[in-house]
């Protein structure tokens, strides 16, 4: 099922990658607030839509050089979120992963 039609109907690759890379972190942000407050349906449902905008970010020609981090970035953040975390991340990488993302998204906006 798709989550996002309209970022799937080709607005995505519209988006930098930096801002591609900012709004997956988003979801996984929520992910992990969602997870701390208990609910895990709705971090769950974070985490499916990260994935998701993952899926599109690999899936946007213009991101052919960087395909290789976005692939293992998807991969580790499977193995913390669904399996055994062997390569031993933790939230607080995650939150400091997409931070520069959004900080770098928002200077791209002026903000």
């Amino acid at each position: 099922m798709i989550m996002h039609k309209e970022l799937a109907a080709g607005r995505w690759f519209q988006l930098s990658l930096i801002e591609q890379l900012a709004n997956i972190g988003s979801d996984v942000i929520r992910t992990i607030e969602w997870k701390k407050k208990g609910d895990l349906q709705l971090s769950r449902d974070a985490f499916y839509r990260a994935l998701e905008l993952i899926d599109l970010t690999i899936a946007d020609p213009k991101n052919r050089k960087r395909l290789k981090e976005i692939v293992r970035t998807r991969e580790a953040l499977v193995d913390h979120f669904v399996y055994d975390n062997e390569y031993h991340t933790t939230d607080e990488i995650w939150y400091n992963y997409f931070y520069d993302f959004n900080y770098a998204a928002a200077l791209q906006r002026g903000r």
